[in-house]
């Protein structure tokens, strides 16, 4: 190809050419000589919708540069019409590429079969005669990995792309005598479906303009490749890689995810001209662990409050909704699962693509557990920011588990946190341990008997598409044709939504709706709801922890499991804060503002302190003297402290107050320490005499 190919006279139609790979081919033959009919059907990616918009632009750009090109619209299942496109614009057809492509987010979708490999088919068809009239003619086919080696969770997906293989090859015969080649390409390539899924690095690397070439050269009438299957993936610096696969090395390769994983250490073996070897996923996922998301700015007002409370069904029916539902009222509150709302979207806006070493399909990614905790009521406004951090990665076998830790601040001070456990269908098996030491306590049995309250709860019809105003917009839970390609006869109710159901029903029965006596929640999410069924809250009272299951009514289905709702004990006349500890963090507080970067540079790290009760712990404190001018925050430290410092209230002030000695008490087991040991001596620091404390 060192001499550029030319395409004077011949006239091409590219399918799905709107953009991403198709666009790339449809600017490269326009270019060269070609005609090019730019067909689009103008729908999003999932198939849905109609438009003319794709196909313009990329007609106007061939234009644009000299080149000649019409619009086409059709679906390709109206093949014929696609070809008379071509014929009364420009009188004949020689190329056929056959790149439209639709999402493949079901297993089982009839729509991927007619759009992947019909729609090939009947376009196919449609050029034969022609072809053979004029005994030339050039074919591609698109597969793709999951034809070749198999996925898990994508039969339908599978199914049509080695179907057009087997097209190709039977074409690739019957048209030898009349020069009509046919062959198939199995592309990698970075485009608007494969951005969300993969980081922004590797789509850099995997443009789809680098694919083209390929493309190019199989549709040269110079070219004598007939019936071939091609891996191809071309990288921006150095040599590209292009596999031509025979059968023998199809099945070397064993799965798609060992080919994916060889494709992308190929990549990075090529920029740093080192040998080729696989790349275990176990070590990439290895290197995920401990990987933060870029940092999330939330910012919201009381509307976004009253608009998620309306979301997960209060009504102003009731009067004691009404202080979360009205920003006059006088004990206006904030529901506390509106928690996961600034999470959920530091975890959207930050990518998961984006960690390095996570490289699975997240299109397969389900929801499987939530847990959040509260360390105060949240404010109903204000701007927060939140941290996300990849806890661990886990392999289940038939997928993988990503524990995603979220800790959302206002200002310094540390609102709540979330940990997210997210289940990637067909992408375990890689090695990896099973459990991890990293995730909050789940599943746990509710006690076996009668419940001790029950309460129920008729989601409207409109519940989805209200609680999607709170900042999920999946159209699974607003689009019945792309439920439907999921398997579900109308769209679903988000699981969070649910969630937030059951922590109402816990707060109405057990705290009187004081949104101040919610510590924390946690559920296993098993099944969907429907909008406009009922969903029913079981509860046991074991002290202040509420367990819980909540079901549909309509079926008895159990929705969440191994659920419950920790409580703060109940106003009995003394604060539900420790008094004397209170007062003494307060005065460290007021001290590290005063001399904290002096005491940063003395001590150079982070304190965590957890302070029981009843052999509980009833509060906790960092204490960070290693970054800026040191600071106080409440509650858990967002990343790994280098002390953590476990003592109940009492021997806390008894150390604070010189009538305990910290090594008699660390010695006698009233004090325990986790971590740098050494490192507590310099809370002298901090606690000595002459504080007054």
């Amino acid at each position: 190809m060192s001499v550029p190919l030319v395409f004077d006279g011949k006239v091409v139609i590219v399918t799905g050419a709107g953009g991403g790979l198709g666009r790339e081919y449809a600017l490269a033959f326009g270019v060269r000589g070609a005609s090019v009919v730019v067909n689009d059907l103008g729908g999003d990616i999932k198939g849905g919708g109609k438009s003319s918009n794709a196909a313009d632009k990329v007609v106007e750009e061939i234009k644009a540069k000299g080149g000649k090109a019409v619009a086409n619209y059709d679906s390709v299942e109206d093949g014929e019409k696609l070809i008379q496109t071509a014929l009364d614009a420009f009188g004949r057809i020689d190329i056929v590429v056959n790149n439209a492509f639709i999402n493949t987010f079901a297993c089982i979708s009839d729509l991927i079969h007619r759009v992947h490999l019909r729609g090939s088919f009947m376009v196919t068809r449609a050029a034969w005669n022609h072809m053979k009239k004029q005994k030339f003619g050039r074919i591609i086919m698109t597969s793709s990995a999951a034809g070749i080696y198999g996925n898990f969770g994508q039969a339908n997906y599978s199914a049509a792309k080695l179907g057009l293989l087997g097209l190709a090859n039977t074409l690739a015969i019957e048209g030898q005598k009349y020069n009509i080649h046919c062959n198939t390409i199995a592309p990698t390539a970075g485009s608007r479906l494969t951005e969300t899924v993969m980081p922004p690095v590797l789509c850099e690397s995997l443009k789809a303009e680098y694919v083209a070439p390929l493309v190019l050269w199989l549709s040269h009438d110079q070219c004598q490749e007939n019936g071939g299957l091609f891996e191809v993936c071309l990288r921006t610096v150095g040599a590209g890689w292009i596999g031509k696969c025979e059968l023998n090395l199809l099945f070397s390769f064993g799965s798609i995810f060992t080919s994916v994983a060889t494709l992308v250490e190929v990549l990075s073996r090529v920029e740093t001209d080192e040998g080729i070897a696989p790349n275990p996923t176990s070590a990439m996922a290895t290197a995920a662990v401990g990987q933060k998301l870029p940092e999330s700015t939330f910012s919201y007002s009381q509307t976004q409050c009253i608009l998620y409370a309306l979301g997960v069904g209060m009504s102003t029916k009731d009067d004691d909704h009404l202080k979360f539902l009205y920003e006059g009222h006088e004990d206006f509150s904030c529901l506390p699962t509106f928690g996961v709302i600034p999470s959920q979207a530091a975890m959207m806006d930050g990518g998961l693509g984006s960690v390095p070493g996570l490289n699975f399909d997240f299109t397969r990614l389900l929801h499987g557990e939530q847990y959040l905790e509260l360390f105060k009521p949240l404010p109903t406004s204000g701007t927060l920011t939140s941290q996300a951090r990849i806890a661990d990665v886990l392999d289940k076998g038939s997928g993988a588990v990503i524990l995603l830790d979220v800790h959302t601040y206002s200002g310094k001070e540390l609102l709540c946190y979330n940990q997210y456990s997210l289940f990637i269908v067909g992408a375990g098996g890689f090695g990896g341990k099973r459990t991890s030491d990293k995730a909050m306590v789940t599943r746990i049995t509710h006690p076996n008997r009668t419940p001790d309250a029950v309460m129920t709860d008729t989601t409207t019809r409109d519940q989805a598409a209200l609680y999607r105003l709170s900042g999920d917009w999946n159209p699974l839970h607003i689009d019945p044709s792309f439920a439907a390609m999921g398997g579900f006869k109308s769209p679903i109710l988000h699981g969070l939504c649910s969630f937030g159901f059951a922590a109402r029903h816990v707060l109405k029965q057990y705290a009187n709706n004081d949104a101040s006596r919610f510590k924390s929640i946690k559920v296993r999410f098993v099944k969907p709801v429907l909008p406009g069924q009922s969903l029913q809250t079981e509860m046991w009272k074991e002290g202040n922890r509420i367990h819980i299951q909540c079901k549909v009514k309509e079926s008895g289905a159990v929705v969440l499991s191994g659920a419950y709702v920790d409580l703060h004990a109940a106003a009995d006349g003394s604060p539900q804060i420790l008094p004397e500890s209170e007062l003494v963090f307060a005065e460290i507080g007021r001290r590290i503002k005063d001399l904290g970067a002096e005491m940063v540079k003395k001590v150079n790290a982070v304190f965590g302190w957890e302070i029981t009760k009843g052999g509980d712990i009833a509060a906790q404190w960092t204490i960070d003297l290693k970054t800026g001018a040191g600071a106080l925050h409440k509650g858990p430290y967002s990343g790994k402290t280098d002390v953590t410092i476990t003592v109940s209230d009492g021997d806390f002030m008894e150390v604070v107050q010189g009538k305990l000695n910290p090594q008699k008490a660390f010695f006698a087991g009233k004090l325990k320490v986790r971590g740098n040991i050494m490192l507590s001596q310099k809370l002298e620091v901090i606690l000595k005499d002459y504080a007054k404390l």
